[in-house]
Protein backbone atom coordinates (compact mmCIF):
# COMPACT_ATOMS: atom_id res chain seq x y z
CA UNK A 1 0.00 0.00 0.00
CA UNK A 2 3.00 2.83 0.66
CA UNK A 3 4.86 1.87 -2.64
CA UNK A 4 0.93 2.52 -4.41
CA UNK A 5 0.27 5.58 -2.56
CA UNK A 6 3.76 6.53 -3.83
CA UNK A 7 3.52 5.99 -7.30
CA UNK A 8 -0.03 8.36 -6.88
CA UNK A 9 1.70 10.89 -5.08
CA UNK A 10 4.33 11.18 -7.73
CA UNK A 11 1.75 10.52 -10.51
CA UNK A 12 -0.28 13.69 -8.94
CA UNK A 13 2.99 15.75 -8.73
CA UNK A 14 3.62 15.22 -12.45
CA UNK A 15 0.06 16.67 -13.46
CA UNK A 16 0.32 19.32 -11.29
CA UNK A 17 3.08 20.67 -12.96
CA UNK A 18 1.69 19.96 -15.97
CA UNK A 19 -1.35 21.96 -15.33
CA UNK A 20 0.62 24.56 -13.78
CA UNK A 21 2.67 25.16 -17.26
CA UNK A 22 -0.39 25.27 -19.13
CA UNK A 23 -1.80 27.78 -16.64
CA UNK A 24 1.36 30.23 -17.08
CA UNK A 25 1.00 29.37 -21.26
CA UNK A 26 -2.79 30.57 -21.11
CA UNK A 27 -1.68 33.68 -19.13
CA UNK A 28 1.10 34.50 -21.83
CA UNK A 29 -1.31 34.07 -24.62
CA UNK A 30 -3.77 36.65 -22.87
CA UNK A 31 -0.56 38.87 -22.67
CA UNK A 32 0.55 38.59 -26.28
CA UNK A 33 -3.08 39.21 -27.69
CA UNK A 34 -3.65 42.54 -25.35
CA UNK A 35 -0.70 43.94 -25.47
CA UNK A 36 -0.99 44.07 -29.43
CA UNK A 37 -5.11 44.86 -28.86
CA UNK A 38 -3.64 48.19 -26.32
CA UNK A 39 -1.49 49.33 -29.08
CA UNK A 40 -3.88 49.12 -31.86
CA UNK A 41 -6.22 51.07 -29.54
CA UNK A 42 -4.13 53.22 -27.50
CA UNK A 43 -5.64 51.10 -24.52
CA UNK A 44 -3.32 52.43 -21.74
CA UNK A 45 -5.35 50.86 -19.00
CA UNK A 46 -4.85 47.17 -20.79
CA UNK A 47 -1.54 48.33 -21.41
CA UNK A 48 -0.90 48.26 -17.81
CA UNK A 49 -2.46 44.90 -17.21
CA UNK A 50 -0.25 43.19 -19.16
CA UNK A 51 2.87 44.58 -17.44
CA UNK A 52 1.07 44.20 -14.20
CA UNK A 53 0.61 40.48 -15.32
CA UNK A 54 3.97 39.83 -16.07
CA UNK A 55 4.74 40.24 -12.59
CA UNK A 56 2.27 36.75 -12.16
CA UNK A 57 4.24 34.97 -15.12
CA UNK A 58 7.54 35.68 -13.20
CA UNK A 59 6.25 34.11 -10.15
CA UNK A 60 4.58 31.20 -12.16
CA UNK A 61 8.36 30.45 -13.68
CA UNK A 62 10.01 30.60 -10.06
CA UNK A 63 7.13 28.47 -8.16
CA UNK A 64 6.80 25.75 -11.16
CA UNK A 65 11.18 25.43 -11.15
CA UNK A 66 10.98 24.99 -7.28
CA UNK A 67 8.60 22.15 -8.27
CA UNK A 68 10.14 20.80 -10.76
CA UNK A 69 13.42 20.99 -8.92
CA UNK A 70 11.67 18.95 -5.59
CA UNK A 71 10.32 15.97 -7.74
CA UNK A 72 13.67 15.83 -9.36
CA UNK A 73 15.42 15.32 -6.12
CA UNK A 74 12.71 13.62 -3.77
CA UNK A 75 11.39 11.20 -6.82
CA UNK A 76 14.45 10.88 -8.90
CA UNK A 77 12.95 10.62 -12.36
CA UNK A 78 13.66 8.24 -15.47
CA UNK A 79 12.71 8.11 -18.52
CA UNK A 80 9.68 10.03 -20.14
CA UNK A 81 9.04 11.34 -16.82
CA UNK A 82 12.38 12.72 -16.66
CA UNK A 83 11.66 14.63 -20.43
CA UNK A 84 8.90 16.17 -18.62
CA UNK A 85 10.11 17.54 -16.02
CA UNK A 86 12.80 18.80 -18.22
CA UNK A 87 10.57 19.65 -20.98
CA UNK A 88 8.62 21.83 -18.18
CA UNK A 89 11.38 23.75 -17.33
CA UNK A 90 12.86 24.63 -20.30
CA UNK A 91 9.26 25.52 -21.46
CA UNK A 92 8.72 27.99 -18.64
CA UNK A 93 12.39 29.60 -19.48
CA UNK A 94 10.37 30.27 -22.87
CA UNK A 95 6.69 31.67 -21.46
CA UNK A 96 8.63 33.94 -19.55
CA UNK A 97 10.52 35.31 -21.95
CA UNK A 98 7.54 35.81 -24.54
CA UNK A 99 6.12 37.30 -21.30
CA UNK A 100 8.51 40.02 -21.72
CA UNK A 101 8.28 40.44 -24.94
CA UNK A 102 4.92 41.74 -24.42
CA UNK A 103 5.34 43.50 -21.70
CA UNK A 104 7.80 45.37 -23.63
CA UNK A 105 5.17 46.38 -26.07
CA UNK A 106 2.75 47.39 -23.62
CA UNK A 107 4.80 49.40 -22.14
CA UNK A 108 5.70 51.43 -25.69
CA UNK A 109 1.94 51.80 -26.04
CA UNK A 110 1.30 54.99 -24.19
CA UNK A 111 5.41 56.42 -25.02
CA UNK A 112 4.10 55.83 -29.12
CA UNK A 113 0.45 57.27 -28.57
CA UNK A 114 1.16 60.55 -26.30
CA UNK A 115 3.94 60.92 -28.45
CA UNK A 116 1.46 61.07 -31.68
CA UNK A 117 3.77 58.32 -33.51
CA UNK A 118 0.61 56.31 -34.96
CA UNK A 119 0.89 54.26 -37.95
CA UNK A 120 -1.87 52.59 -38.73
CA UNK A 121 -0.98 50.85 -41.54
CA UNK A 122 2.32 49.67 -40.26
CA UNK A 123 0.55 48.48 -36.73
CA UNK A 124 -1.58 46.20 -39.13
CA UNK A 125 1.55 44.50 -40.34
CA UNK A 126 2.94 44.03 -37.50
CA UNK A 127 -0.62 42.65 -35.60
CA UNK A 128 -0.79 40.16 -38.95
CA UNK A 129 2.61 38.55 -37.30
CA UNK A 130 1.46 38.63 -34.02
CA UNK A 131 -1.76 36.45 -34.67
CA UNK A 132 0.65 33.89 -36.46
CA UNK A 133 3.00 33.86 -33.17
CA UNK A 134 -0.37 33.64 -30.93
CA UNK A 135 -1.66 31.00 -33.29
CA UNK A 136 1.89 28.98 -33.16
CA UNK A 137 1.87 29.65 -29.47
CA UNK A 138 -1.26 27.73 -28.58
CA UNK A 139 -0.20 24.94 -31.32
CA UNK A 140 2.89 24.32 -28.70
CA UNK A 141 1.03 24.94 -25.86
CA UNK A 142 -1.86 22.27 -27.09
CA UNK A 143 1.24 19.78 -28.24
CA UNK A 144 2.44 19.78 -24.42
CA UNK A 145 -0.92 19.02 -22.86
CA UNK A 146 -2.11 16.36 -25.55
CA UNK A 147 1.38 14.98 -25.85
CA UNK A 148 1.46 15.47 -29.47
CA UNK A 149 3.69 16.07 -31.91
CA UNK A 150 1.29 16.50 -35.22
CA UNK A 151 2.22 20.35 -35.32
CA UNK A 152 5.60 20.70 -35.00
CA UNK A 153 6.06 21.56 -38.81
CA UNK A 154 3.61 23.51 -38.94
CA UNK A 155 4.92 25.86 -36.02
CA UNK A 156 8.15 25.36 -37.88
CA UNK A 157 7.33 27.07 -41.04
CA UNK A 158 5.16 29.65 -39.47
CA UNK A 159 8.04 30.84 -37.04
CA UNK A 160 10.19 31.12 -41.10
CA UNK A 161 6.90 32.71 -42.21
CA UNK A 162 7.04 35.47 -39.23
CA UNK A 163 10.89 35.60 -39.76
CA UNK A 164 10.33 36.83 -43.62
CA UNK A 165 7.95 39.60 -42.63
CA UNK A 166 9.85 40.97 -40.20
CA UNK A 167 12.70 41.25 -42.91
CA UNK A 168 10.60 42.30 -45.38
CA UNK A 169 9.31 45.45 -42.71
CA UNK A 170 12.89 45.91 -41.31
CA UNK A 171 13.80 46.38 -45.24
CA UNK A 172 10.89 49.00 -45.89
CA UNK A 173 11.42 51.17 -42.61
CA UNK A 174 15.08 51.25 -43.35
CA UNK A 175 14.07 52.21 -46.89
CA UNK A 176 11.97 54.52 -45.89
CA UNK A 177 14.20 56.31 -43.16
CA UNK A 178 16.99 56.61 -45.61
CA UNK A 179 14.69 58.66 -47.55
CA UNK A 180 13.22 60.78 -45.01
CA UNK A 181 15.10 61.23 -41.84
CA UNK A 182 12.07 62.76 -40.08
CA UNK A 183 10.61 59.64 -39.80
CA UNK A 184 13.36 57.53 -37.75
CA UNK A 185 12.26 57.85 -34.38
CA UNK A 186 8.54 56.73 -35.61
CA UNK A 187 9.83 53.85 -37.50
CA UNK A 188 12.70 52.87 -34.62
CA UNK A 189 9.49 52.30 -32.31
CA UNK A 190 7.91 49.89 -35.42
CA UNK A 191 11.47 48.40 -35.49
CA UNK A 192 11.42 47.35 -31.60
CA UNK A 193 7.90 46.34 -31.70
CA UNK A 194 8.35 43.98 -34.41
CA UNK A 195 11.44 42.40 -33.18
CA UNK A 196 9.46 41.26 -29.96
CA UNK A 197 6.94 39.50 -31.93
CA UNK A 198 9.60 37.91 -34.02
CA UNK A 199 11.17 36.82 -30.99
CA UNK A 200 8.17 35.37 -29.18
CA UNK A 201 7.30 33.36 -32.97
CA UNK A 202 11.51 31.68 -32.01
CA UNK A 203 10.52 30.81 -28.04
CA UNK A 204 7.01 29.57 -29.32
CA UNK A 205 9.15 27.29 -31.97
CA UNK A 206 11.41 26.53 -29.32
CA UNK A 207 8.53 25.09 -27.23
CA UNK A 208 7.24 22.74 -30.05
CA UNK A 209 10.46 21.37 -30.18
CA UNK A 210 10.61 20.89 -26.58
CA UNK A 211 7.32 18.44 -27.06
CA UNK A 212 9.47 16.42 -29.73
CA UNK A 213 11.90 15.86 -26.89
CA UNK A 214 9.48 15.13 -24.46
CA UNK A 215 7.15 12.01 -26.47
CA UNK A 216 10.24 11.12 -28.90
CA UNK A 217 13.37 11.39 -27.08
CA UNK A 218 14.67 13.40 -29.85
CA UNK A 219 16.52 16.81 -29.70
CA UNK A 220 15.55 18.65 -32.92
CA UNK A 221 16.75 21.92 -32.07
CA UNK A 222 18.78 23.65 -34.64
CA UNK A 223 17.54 21.16 -37.53
CA UNK A 224 15.88 22.46 -40.86
CA UNK A 225 12.36 21.89 -41.45
CA UNK A 226 12.75 18.43 -43.81
CA UNK A 227 15.03 17.21 -41.09
CA UNK A 228 12.24 18.18 -38.10
CA UNK A 229 9.56 16.15 -40.33
CA UNK A 230 11.41 13.15 -40.50
CA UNK A 231 11.80 13.09 -37.17
CA UNK A 232 8.26 13.77 -36.13
CA UNK A 233 7.37 11.13 -38.58
CA UNK A 234 9.09 8.38 -36.96
CA UNK A 235 7.12 6.25 -34.94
Amino acid sequence: MPQEHTFKQFDTDLENVRSRVLQMGGLVEQQISQAMESLLNADFELADTVVSNDHTVNALEVAIDEDCAQIIARRQPTASDLRMIITAIKTITDLERIGDEAAKIARMTREIHEAGRVMPNRFNQISFMNEVVLDMLHRALDGFARLDVADTVLIARKDREVDEEYHLLLRNLITYMMEDPRTIKNFIDLMFIAKSVERMGAHSRHISEYVVYMVKGKDIRHTTIDEIEQHVSRS
